[in-house]
């Protein structure tokens, strides 16, 4: 575990990007949907997370991401969401990636976001390509009409090449709440790395890149993150 402050402390960054993933959003009470087996009602997560899924049963797709975006109106955005938007504040570019499909970044006040694997508060027209903003549930009329515009398996992921950009310009990049096992994500340490960037993990457990980390913090997101963000910053 590093955890060598002197590495980054008075240094002026100016290219700062972060990567996002499912343990910023876990502590705000977002669900799995899935039971121990990581089934959801009975069926594996594959069976509403793709293009086949949802033209083979339309009705439970969509029954599936209502229920998500319905939960997105009984949660909040928690002390790590708060602190990146603060941070977001104090550097002259900011870009921040996330894996999650949750609107709480943008609650907390962050604006510069990629939504790699797509939005629960937007869906598309599966004729025209229309992508719109979104609450609610989608009724059975629309069914074949629109789904989530969510990246599902077999998809290639959201805003690529801003994500290659800005991981390949970044002085400083953190990777915070995320297993580090799904690419293209994952990879994007690699991408900073190549230019010389700081990089700096924040999770709740050691992954299997850590070691490819200057830095280590392993806790809550909402203890290591504001925690770090303020001594970044003082």
């Amino acid at each position: 575990m590093k955890t060598n402050m002197e590495i980054v402390k008075n240094r002026k960054f100016k290219n700062v990007v972060v990567l996002t993933g499912a343990g910023v959003s876990a502590e705000s009470g977002i669900k799995t949907f899935r039971d121990a087996n990581g089934l959801w009602e009975g069926h594996d997560i594959t069976q509403v997370a793709s293009f086949d899924a949802y033209q083979n049963d339309p009705a439970m797709v969509h029954r599936f991401y209502n229920a998500r975006r319905k939960q997105l109106a009984e949660v909040k955005p928690n002390a790590a969401h708060r602190a990146l938007a603060q941070l977001e504040k104090r550097v002259q570019n900011f870009s921040l990636i996330t894996q999650n499909v949750d609107d709480l970044h943008e609650r907390a006040g962050s604006h510069n976001i990629f939504h790699m694997h797509g939005e629960l508060k937007k869906i598309r027209n599966t004729l025209t390509g229309e992508i719109k903003s979104f609450e609610g549930a989608i009724l059975e009329k629309d069914f074949t009409n629109w789904r989530p515009d969510i990246v599902w398996f077999g998809e290639p992921v959201k805003y690529s090449e801003e994500i290659f950009t800005a991981a390949s310009a970044c002085d400083l990049f953190l990777c915070i709440g995320t297993s580090n096992n799904v690419y293209p994500a994952a990879g994007l340490v690699h991408t900073a790395k190549m230019n010389q960037a700081i990089c700096v993990e924040l999770n709740l457990e050691e992954t299997q890149l850590s070691s490819y980390y200057d830095l280590n913090f392993f806790g809550p997101a909402t203890e290591v993150v504001p925690e770090f963000l303020e001594q970044l910053t003082s």
